[in-house]
């Protein structure tokens, strides 16, 4: 199975890894992948090769409050419609 990066991803888990465990500096590292010097030094501080989740840790509606939210969930809950029926129901 593939790795999964995220768009702008420039680095691999294995240049990750050689990044880790490099004794180089940053400076030829950054030059040798083709990439800042600051995400060398960010690679180098981690224990982990795999990229870090971003986001809010709880993802909220900007347009609905939750009590709207929860009234939409139930709704569908309850009728089991399709999600573009239960557009058109509400």
């Amino acid at each position: 199975m593939g790795q999964v990066h995220h768009g702008s991803a420039k680095t691999t888990a294995a240049i990750r890894r050689a990044i880790q465990h490099s004794q180089e500096s940053l400076r030829v590292l950054a030059k040798r992948y083709g990439i800042n010097q600051k995400t060398v030094a960010k690679w180098k501080k981690r224990s982990s090769v795999a990229d870090l989740p971003t986001g809010p840790s709880e993802p909220q509606s900007t347009v609905l409050s939750p009590e709207e939210e929860a009234v939409i969930v139930a709704f569908r809950r309850y009728t089991l419609l399709p999600l573009d029926d239960c557009l058109y129901a509400l």
